[in-house]
């Protein structure tokens, strides 16, 4: 992860983001193939996906990949192993973990379970972090879990990409391949003549075009593998935006704009053209895939067939699909005892996600031994308990102006039928008695009820909107908790 999406957001954590910097509104090139354009459209349909970070990183309970590249950031620092200090014995030692990562207790029917009742419809695994370690039976590398040096190599389960997507599609998911671009175990990566400088290639890859075409080879010999080995994959969401193409003018101006803001002229990280033909690849995958959704993530083009705001949510409706990717506890990777955001704040998030016409992938990670943690479980049983009651004004929804105020979000659906959340406030476990909005009204004969219940609720026009009056029996018997919809069934 760690990519900056830069537009009028709300912070949710405080993880650090970075990479390429994108405007979101004036960078989005919208599909042409039809069987993408359709397949996308369902997509906005679903709302609510899982998104999973695991691999060999969780046995120490530290950030994904990071502690391997060596930039200055806080998420990039050594705080674990035996020589943290030295970061050639560190990188050593942190390979190493294939040789003890052994997740006996890995249960993916357990978690496709817990992800379809808590209503989420599509999930997306990482298949291989930046860090290089497959988590399928890759033939092309054998830094993988399948390896013979990994434990876990002859456990019938240990191909775990193939055993994650037969669970969730077998709970009628749509199943997501994470895939990091850059692999900094891969010699034609970070080539080991010379030692890694920052996130990029360590070479200029244009002055070594047979080692990087080796890379691109890899590169793509590994996704069609996924593409071909595993099912049905539903989309490719790529991670590592700064591998791309990049025109020597935008190497040139990053350069000289970073030169300017760095103390001593010292440069962080640096901006490399690593061209590894996208748009080729898009296509091969799309002929075993058809239809495939393609994400290449923090990348202006047709390959990025949704943004993802990292770890945030815009403040408004955005002119374009999108999702923003949240934590749902501790950090990306496995955080021993981690915390869990509220019940009451997840099921906000996903309220306000999806009335302003985006989707919610909140991320779960897996602990060293294969399983969850029961904040985890927790959690999506509080989504789970909601989603029962509420779901009808969250799935196949759009946004309706305002879409969101004061404490009430509003979605529509194709009928006209209108939903109006009310966002309980901190503490607040009994439904208003009056309920008011100003910005819509029923028409004349709507039926308005609050779902959960089957009572139907008196209404009165308040010149420039309209008012709920709630029934006392129902206040002290909410049907849910956390937020209460009022539906109405058309609007003037």
């Amino acid at each position: 992860m760690k990519n900056l999406i830069v537009l009028s957001v709300f912070v949710l954590s405080t993880v650090p983001l970075f990479a390429q910097a994108i405007y979101e509104d004036e960078r989005y090139v919208p599909e042409t193939n039809p069987l993408v354009v359709e397949k996308l459209e369902e997509w906005q349909n679903l709302k609510f996906g899982l998104l999973m970070h695991w691999g060999t990183y969780s046995q120490w309970g530290i950030v994904e990949s990071w502690s391997i590249c060596p930039e200055e950031y806080g998420w990039c620092e050594r705080r674990a192993g035996s020589n943290p200090g030295n970061y050639i014995e560190y990188v050593k030692e942190y390979e190493g973990l294939k040789k003890t990562f052994n997740p006996t207790l890995f249960e993916p029917d357990k978690w496709a379970l817990a992800a379809k009742e808590a209503g989420m419809k599509y999930m997306v695994f990482t298949t291989k972090h930046h860090d290089g370690f497959s988590m399928f039976d890759s033939k092309y590398t054998d830094y993988k879990v399948t390896d013979p040096e990994c434990p876990f190599s002859g456990h019938p389960k240990a191909n775990i990409t193939k055993e994650v997507f037969t669970a969730f599609r077998n709970q009628g998911l749509w199943t997501g391949a994470y895939f990091s671009k850059p692999d900094w175990h891969s010699n034609y990566y970070w080539d080991p003549y010379y030692p890694p400088r920052d996130r990029n290639v360590n070479y200029e890859p244009e002055a070594n075009p047979e080692k990087w075409e080796k890379f691109i080879e890899f590169t793509h010999n590994q996704i069609l593998e996924l593409m071909t080995d595993y099912g049905k994959v539903d989309i490719l969401w790529l991670d590592g935006g700064w591998v791309a193409k990049k025109p020597k003018s935008v190497i040139e101006n990053a350069y000289a704009s970073k030169m300017a803001n760095s103390p001593n002229g010292y440069v962080k990280s640096r901006v490399v053209n690593q061209d590894i033909r996208m748009d080729e690849l898009v296509e091969k995958a799309r002929k075993k895939q058809p239809g495939l959704i393609v994400v290449d993530r923090a990348v202006y083009g047709k390959n990025q067939n949704y943004l993802t705001p990292e770890n945030r949510v815009p403040e408004k409706t955005l002119p374009y699909p999108w999702e923003s990717c949240i934590i749902s506890g501790g950090g990306w990777s496995h955080t021993r005892n981690a915390k869990y955001m509220s019940h009451r704040k997840a099921i906000h998030m996903l309220v306000d996600i999806v009335a302003k016409g985006g989707n919610l992938l909140l991320n779960v990670a897996p602990g060293p031994d294969g399983t969850w943690q029961h904040g985890a479980y927790d959690l999506l049983k509080a989504y789970g308990d909601w989603m029962k009651i509420n779901s009808e004004g969250i799935y196949n929804s759009k946004p309706i102006a305002p879409f969101k105020e004061n404490n009430i979000c509003m979605t529509q659906q194709k009928d006209g039928t209108t939903y109006f959340f009310y966002l309980a406030k901190e503490g607040e476990i009994q439904i208003p008695g009056e309920i008011v909005v100003h910005s819509h009204k029923p028409a004349k004969g709507s039926k308005v009820t609050v779902l959960g219940s089957k009572k139907q609720l008196k209404w009165t026009d308040s010149g420039r909107g309209f008012k709920v009056k709630i029934p006392a029996s129902l206040q002290k018997n909410p049907p849910c908790g956390y937020a209460w919809t009022i539906k109405v069934s058309k609007l003037d």
